[in-house]
């Protein structure tokens, strides 16, 4: 089975049309059905900029099939990926999840197909990663993929049960804050991520992969990612809304195919991966110290 791919695009033109040309690289796509959901404008200066991109999007070829849908105002990226893959959800058991900078390589639909289709039953597997952050892999793993808890938000796929288990709401974040036991077991995969749960629930932040990957942690799940990337982030430009100028996440695509199993967790991946995402003794200060006036704020 050859599973749909979702995309999501908002303002940037030259972006997308960089992303869907990675992805009709792909030997896969001719078989693939593409759903497009693309947001509506925040204010009047980006009229221009999503009217290209809607004009673009009318004329893309080369998929199996192309559905689009088009928000009359601006949901924001969260909203959209939630409603948007849970309606594709809702028809395909599976589906594979883009945005509008992410450049896909050309084995990056072959990854993902036959790791959704390997790991559809196994218990362990929350999703499916097609970006490996530039972290050392010793050269004594054989594997071609790796084993990790936490998520990735880059060129990913899941299925729909795993999808359904996040509750959006995060209900029991109270509990979970004031638990340090629970709080630490988070931070084994990145310090950073408590603090941004926090800044979802405050309203500080609107991200749904942070809310995926607490459901994930809930779980106690792993994801699976390729040794080497399969994605390309070309939005780390400062055009985007989400991620400043940077080249922090910069990776060389890896053109070969790669093979999705077996995969194992890996003690030295770990360590790197955790370390990538780790902030510095001041931020995670400041963290520590948000953390503990919130909690001050419930009691």
């Amino acid at each position: 089975m050859i599973y749909p791919i979702v995309l999501f695009c908002y303002n940037r033109p030259s972006h997308l049309k960089r992303t869907v040309a990675a992805l009709l690289r792909n030997d896969l796509a001719r078989e693939s059905e593409l759903y497009i959901y693309s947001d509506g404008q925040k204010s009047e200066k980006d009229l221009d900029s999503v009217k290209a991109v809607r004009d673009y999007i009318e004329r893309i070829e080369g998929f199996k099939g192309v559905h689009i849908k088009k928000h009359l105002i601006n949901i924001g990226l969260a909203s959209s990926v939630i409603s948007g893959v849970s309606e594709v959800l809702s028809k395909h058991k599976a589906c594979i999840v883009m945005e509008d900078d992410m450049e896909a390589a050309p084995k990056f639909l072959r990854f993902m197909n036959l790791a959704l289709e390997r790991y559809e039953r196994d218990s362990r597997i929350f999703s499916i990663s097609g970006y490996c952050p530039p972290i050392n892999v010793p050269s004594s793993f054989s594997y071609e993929a790796f084993l990790f808890p936490r998520i990735n938000s880059w060129g990913w796929s899941t299925w729909r049960d795993r999808w359904t288990m996040v509750d959006w709401e995060v209900r029991d974040f109270n509990e979970f804050i004031r638990n340090r036991d629970k709080r630490r077991s988070l931070e084994e995969q990145g310090k950073d991520l408590p603090v941004m749960l926090l800044k979802q629930q405050k309203g500080l932040i609107s991200s749904w992969a942070v809310r995926f990957n607490y459901a994930c942690f809930k779980a106690g799940m792993l994801n699976v990612y390729p040794k080497y990337s399969l994605i390309r982030n070309i939005g780390a430009d400062g055009s985007g809304s989400h991620l400043r100028l940077t080249s922090k996440y910069e990776v060389a695509l890896y053109s070969e195919e790669l093979l999705p199993f077996p995969a194992e967790s890996d003690k030295a991946i770990n360590v790197n991966f955790r370390d990538f995402f780790k902030p510095s003794i001041y931020r995670r200060v400041i963290n520590k110290f948000k953390i503990a006036s919130y909690i001050r704020s419930i009691s």
